[in-house]
């Protein structure tokens, strides 16, 4: 790479960088990461990612409103806190070959008459097959309703400020260099296609306003012919969690993420373009993941279970789904999402996997991180006598060694069943509001007895006439000291029980050693 002469000026009251000399151009080695339907009409979705290398100087970065301050204090404290960040990712575009173009929307009287404004005024209007809009609205032939409410979407503690202008220009930590282009408008699309661009990474707030909208914007430029991708962790949405979902504040981020990526591009994250893999997070960002693995034809958990945990651990975690391929169901398309788990929440029964994905399994055990597993989780990973198919794997002994069960069968399914607290273990943090007294529960019983020894038991059940009861629920210890809780619960019905939703929310709250949120119903 031939030396690079950065000149520093002041110009608008804003630090200007010009580059006396031009970069060698490069590639970007990016994954773009996608939602795609499990089948069509689940409406659920494996993430599945798809390696990609984008020509530098074909592609452009677009900053898209990321102003020096906001009404809403805190959105304006998290643009602070990524835009150093972003800035790096800005420069290694900048000296790679790419586009930089500077979208502070509503700030062009700032930088009236320089270079930066002055290139992106220069590009020629075009006419194009679909008009371009000043704002992209909603569009119900290709999206749903946005996940998350906006009706006062600033998460500040206490008033809300009035919506007035607090910025003035974009934030002062990106820096804008020379050949780089200043604008608000369809400018950009008009500039992009003069300079042969045919791939746009985008940045900036918020996710599910301006992102979306504008007319620099994702739907704009998808619908324009772009190939685009949201660079998912330079991102936050404007959301307040007092409005449904009734979520974190960053899971009502991350759902409209999912959302993008479900509808309208994929993502990338700054560690693809820095080559440092690092997954930017917010400071107050602490939430735990969680990752849902539901392959199982039985009890319908696929269904129960992401509405469960958005509903009783959105506040707290940040939540991903696993489901089996409706084609192959000894394999799981977006089982890469294992590696990221801190915390995984296991509903599978009789699945033999590639050995490269129940590896993963294995490692997140290894290293000592916690498992809740229910119901078929206790034959998750095996046929009954017949060995796993060729090029497969199994984990016969995971019952015992894992979970610390004995896993036999089951009584009949007609049977009505019970489930009762054991005497001295109400005190036990996943016990709390489980009531003392007998609970009519549903499906059959599973039969477990004897346990592994080390095994805390917490709950046992019944099945009506059959005299020997049975544990339902227990903690243990994995071997590599992670903490693991069991249930034979998990029918269907047994999500209309709120001790038994009281029971797995404690348990995975327990098992990432947190103590359950308590906060006033929204």
């Amino acid at each position: 790479m031939r030396p690079t002469l950065l000149i520093r000026g002041l110009l608008c009251g804003l630090p200007i960088f010009a580059m006396a000399a031009l970069a060698e151009g490069g590639t970007f080695s990016l994954r773009l990461r996608s939602q795609v339907e499990t089948a069509p009409g689940t409406a659920r979705y494996h993430t599945v990612t798809t390696p990609a290398e984008w020509d530098a100087s074909k592609t452009a970065v677009i900053l898209c409103d990321m102003w020096d301050d906001h009404y809403c204090r805190s959105a304006a404290k998290r643009v602070a806190e990524m835009a150093p960040r972003m800035n790096e990712v800005v420069k290694k575009a900048r000296a790679a070959g790419a586009l930089i173009i500077h979208c502070p929307s509503g700030c062009m009287d700032h930088y009236a008459n320089t270079p930066q404004r002055r290139l992106a005024q220069s590009a020629s209007k075009i006419e194009t097959t679909i008009p371009l809009e000043n704002w992209c609205h909603l569009d119900e032939s290709r999206e749903p309703a946005m996940p998350v409410g906006v009706e006062q979407p600033c998460d500040d503690a206490g008033e809300l400020r009035e919506r007035i202008r607090f910025y003035n220009h974009q934030i002062e930590t990106l820096e804008i260099a020379g050949g780089d282009a200043v604008t608000d408008s369809a400018e950009a699309y008009y500039l992009m296609k003069q300079r042969g661009i045919e791939r746009v990474l985008v940045m900036g707030v918020h996710t599910n306003m301006c992102v979306l909208g504008r007319p620099f914007g994702i739907r704009q430029l998808v619908r324009q012919g772009m190939a685009v991708a949201l660079v998912r962790d330079m991102t936050d949405a404007m959301y307040n969690p007092t409005e449904e979902p009734f979520v974190n504040h960053f899971t009502g981020n991350d759902l409209v993420v999912a959302h993008i990526e479900r509808h309208w591009c994929p993502t990338v994250t700054s560690g693809e373009i820095l080559g440092d893999g690092v997954v930017y997070r917010f400071p107050d960002d602490t939430r735990p993941h969680l990752v849902i693995v539901a392959a199982e034809d039985e009890y319908k958990t696929e269904e129960t279970l992401p509405p469960f945990a958005l509903a009783e651990l959105g506040r707290a975690f940040k939540i991903s789904t696993v489901y089996d391929d409706e084609k192959d169901r000894n394999t799981l398309p977006a089982a890469d999402l294992v590696r990221e788990a801190d915390l995984l929440l296991l509903s599978v029964r009789r699945r033999n996997l590639p050995k490269e994905q129940l590896d993963l399994f294995r490692a997140h055990l290894a290293a000592g991180k916690p498992l809740v597993g229910i119901r078929t989780a206790s034959h998750a990973f095996h046929q009954r006598d017949e060995a796993p198919p060729a090029g497969f794997d199994e984990w016969r002994d995971f019952d015992a060694t894992v979970l610390g069960g004995h896993y036999t069968g089951h009584h009949g399914n007609k049977i009505a069943t019970f489930a009762q607290v054991v005497t001295g273990a109400a005190a036990h943090p996943i016990l709390a509001g489980v009531p003392g007294g007998e609970l009519a529960t549903h499906g059959s019983l599973y039969q477990n007895t004897p346990l592994r020894e080390g095994v805390e038991v917490l709950m046992t059940g019944r099945a009506e006439g059959i005299a020997q009861p049975e544990p339902v629920a227990w903690t243990h210890v994995s071997s590599g000291g992670g903490r693991v809780f069991y249930t034979s619960l998990g029918h269907p019905r047994d999500f209309e029980i709120p001790a038994f939703r009281a029971l797995l929310r404690n348990a995975l709250y327990w098992a990432c050693d947190l103590s359950p949120l308590v906060e006033p119903e929204p």
